[in-house]
């Protein structure tokens, strides 16, 4: 039963961190609202559950590993593409779970406390299509600009990497005949 959840985890996961060319998806200009038939074609069953569920992935999954060898580029939520966080926030909590100190488009997130386990957390949801995306903590002493430790689920992560410089999308028109 475990190999199978994680299998489902791991191939959901590569699923969902396909390279996106350096370009972020088109995003939506409204809030995105579908009924629970409609995401569960969109996204994998671990997303789902975490997105729609308010689920969490296990610490220092595959995910992690490949988030943390991530280089230069954008984080965008898996439920609607909106840009959430960037590398430039990223840092390395070793809580196993990616870690932001801000998000890169603050009017992208939203915050609310839960109680789900008993006690108040700030919970993060994506602003947009109020997917669940993980919690927020402050305080923890960490040497970054807000003292704030952005716990994200990287299975509803999206990375698009920076285009390299002078790598820009080039026009191909054909070359003029030679005489």
């Amino acid at each position: 039963m475990g190999l199978v959840v994680l299998m489902s985890y791991v191939i959901g996961a590569k699923k969902n961190q396909k390279k996106l060319g350096g370009e972020l998806p088109v995003k939506p200009t409204k809030k995105v609202i579908m009924d629970d038939t409609e995401w569960k074609e969109k996204l994998t069953p671990e997303q789902y559950r975490i997105l729609r569920k308010a689920g969490t992935e296990r610490p220092y999954g595959e995910v992690y590993s490949a988030f943390k060898k991530q280089g230069s580029g954008k984080y965008a939520c898996a439920g609607c593409d909106t840009e959430l966080f960037s590398s430039n926030e990223k840092f390395d909590s070793k809580c196993g779970w990616p870690s932001f100190y801000d998000p890169s488009q603050a009017k992208n997130v939203k915050t609310s406390v839960d109680y789900i386990l008993g006690y108040p957390r700030t919970e993060v949801v994506c602003a947009v299509c109020e997917g669940h995306l993980g919690h927020v903590f402050t305080g923890e002493g960490f040497d970054t600009p807000t003292d704030k430790r952005y716990c994200i689920n990287g299975t509803v992560l999206k990375f698009v990497p920076d285009q390299p410089p002078g790598s820009e999308k080039k026009s191909h028109k054909p070359a003029a005949p030679s005489n």
